[in-house]
């Protein structure tokens, strides 16, 4: 049995995966927050959140790393860890050199933290000659409004720290940049209490669709997984509104994919101890890199995976965490496509009337959550603002998608938000 130190979590499905994976492997954990209450505020009403079951609950300031380690190296001495690990993007730098300070396995700090960082990101790339959009990063107003010329309209502005696309948005002039520059500055501090980076990145706006490949790192090896095709929606925000693995892509895309995002994952030197989403754009120029995130896929694309493959990521990163080599064994699930779609909120008001009852009993449906009436939604800006999603399988081929978007349409048609 090993003992894992989990160090804050997403609150989605991945804040349940985790746990759930650590325990089926046959080990503990024990997790350390700063806020208890974020995660008891996210679990439904009189069930406890499955991070609260672990073998110790400490709390800490998770966001100074630097009066953090030595509260970790004492716990360390006493509790006896043999891995850290978290799926939250903003403690991923946290977590690698906690293990680097343990001498306990992960990936270099420094490639962690470049990762973490979209602007890092971009310059790493760039100097190994991986593929990307045209950029600019800058915080200054006159040298942006400038880089924005050089790149030309229409382009991305985008935080280089924030997560979900957050602030992400498509910019078609001068007068919208500054609308965009001024809604991140008006959002100093994250979701998680850190206070935000104030550069924004510039990005030419790429053409094609968008995939993510999905890695396993160990021992130097990085084995693809699979690539999952992304709808997107709610312009000029970028929100993710569905996704289906494994991608409808000709092999030769598929291969084109898969190789950029090995050439960015080596670029960065994500080759030891990770489970990455490498996000890729298939342009009419060829593949270009739009981000890399060092843990594994949120917005479903896990499940999605196990579904089909029977590879389980969330096991994966245990096991990697833990310097051992993951179990990428592929089995017969029956199924040969998964998907997922998220309802989305176009308006803002109170949610009067949303009915998934039929969704849920219908044939080849995986799983259906939705919000419940009487809660106040908003306009989606990101991914944050879902009220509920629908996930479908095609035993016989890649239908799963087509599947899924007839089964929230029905939802759609009854959805009442005043």
């Amino acid at each position: 049995m090993a003992h894992l130190l989990v160090v804050e979590s997403w609150v989605g499905s991945m804040s349940r995966l985790l746990p759930r994976a650590i325990r089926e492997g046959g080990h503990e954990f024990t997790f350390l927050t700063r806020d208890l209450h974020h995660y008891l505020r996210s679990a439904p009403e009189g069930v406890a959140h499955p991070l609260l079951g672990a073998r110790n609950v400490i709390t800490a300031d998770t966001n100074d790393t630097e009066a953090l380690l030595p509260r970790v190296r004492r716990l360390h001495e006493v509790l006896g860890f043999d891995g850290v690990l978290t799926s939250c993007d903003y403690y991923l730098p946290t977590v690698a050199r906690t293990a680097a300070a343990l001498g306990l396995p992960g990936p270099a700090p420094e490639a962690v933290g470049h990762a973490c960082r979209k602007d890092a990101t971009r310059r790493v790339l760039a100097e190994a000659g991986v593929a990307g959009p045209r950029f600019a990063v800058h915080e200054e107003w006159a040298e942006l409004a400038r880089a924005a010329r050089e790149i030309g309209y229409p382009l991305v502005a985008k935080p280089v720290d924030l997560c979900a696309g957050m602030f992400v948005r498509r910019v078609d002039d001068e007068e919208q940049l500054a609308a965009a520059v001024g809604a991140l500055a008006d959002f100093p501090v994250n979701a998680r209490g850190q206070r935000r980076v104030p550069t924004v990145l510039l990005e030419e706006l790429l053409d094609g669709p968008e995939v993510s490949v999905e890695t396993v790192s160990h021992a130097g090896a990085v084995h693809v997984i699979g690539v999952t095709d992304k709808s997107v929606g709610g312009a000029p925000a970028f929100i993710e509104t569905g996704h289906m693995f494994p991608a409808a892509l000709s092999a030769a895309d598929a291969d084109a994919a898969e190789q950029t995002a090995l050439g960015a994952l080596k670029a960065l030197g994500l080759t030891d101890g990770v489970v990455a989403h490498t996000e890729i754009k298939l342009t009419s120029a060829g593949p270009r890199v739009v981000e890399v995130n060092p843990r594994p896929a949120g917005n479903r694309i896990t499940e999605l995976v196990r579904h089909v493959t029977g590879i389980d990521l969330a096991a994966a990163f245990v096991d990697v965490s833990l310097g051992r080599a993951p179990d990428l064994r592929r089995t017969d699930t029956g199924l040969r496509s998964a998907a997922v779609g998220f309802l989305v909120p176009e308006a803002t008001g109170t949610l009067e009337t949303l009915d998934g009852e039929r969704v849920r009993t219908a044939p080849d449906v995986l799983e259906a959550q939705f919000a419940e009436p009487g809660r106040q939604v908003r306009a989606a800006g990101s991914n944050n603002e879902y009220l509920g999603h629908v996930m479908a399988a095609d035993p016989a081929g890649t239908g799963a998608r087509a599947r899924v978007e007839a089964l929230l349409g029905e939802v759609r048609s009854g959805l009442v938000i005043r």
